[in-house]
């Protein structure tokens, strides 16, 4: 039986392994539906062809237009990672403007499992919106990797965080995947 990820990535650094996490997540059973924000998808949009013919879907980063076709099966699970710090608090807000955040906050309404790990730096961190912001979304039922045993943010300033850790990310995916199936 085949599962439907949809994999939501923000601009963050880690999205320039997406390749790898959705080889991963296809050699766990996952049939993987990659969507942008539009920043990210500037940030990979050299292979953007590649990363369609690796999932085998479209590779979305805004809304189709009234009347057009959906193109990707119904989702089983969403995981949303990396997700900013300005995607996290559009999300929390139902601030919908990009096609990530709102299928996010959708899937949330209707019942999908829904992962999300934060990628940010310690500084936007403290801002007081965030914490809020991820508070309501796990109200709203969204599973959030972040802090202890998932991501732990850094100091303001290196481009990249030394690690992410893809694989809770994917580990927790498949826990809500098997308990929705």
């Amino acid at each position: 039986m085949t599962r439907t990820l949809y994999l939501f990535c923000s601009a963050a650094p880690p999205v320039f392994d997406v390749a790898h996490v959705i080889e991963d997540a296809q050699s766990r059973g996952w049939d993987v539906c990659l969507g942008l924000t539009p920043t990210a998808a500037r940030w990979v949009q050299e292979s953007l062809d590649g990363l369609a013919a690796l999932t085998g879907n479209p590779v979305r980063w805004q809304y189709k237009l009234p009347g057009e076709p959906d193109v990707w099966p119904a989702a089983d699970a969403v995981l949303f990672a990396p997700a900013t710090f300005n995607s996290v608090n559009a999300w929390a807000l139902g601030l919908t403007d990009r096609f990530t955040v709102g299928v996010a906050a959708e899937a949330l309404g209707k019942g999908t499992p829904v992962v999300a790990m934060p990628c940010t730096n310690a500084a936007l961190a403290a801002h007081p919106q965030f914490e809020q912001s991820l508070a309501v979304l796990r109200g709203a039922g969204a599973e959030l990797l972040y802090g202890e045993g998932g991501f732990l943010p850094g100091p303001a300033g290196p481009d990249a965080p030394p690690h992410f850790p893809w694989q809770v990310a994917l580990d927790a995916v498949d826990r809500t995947g098997t308990a929705s199936a």
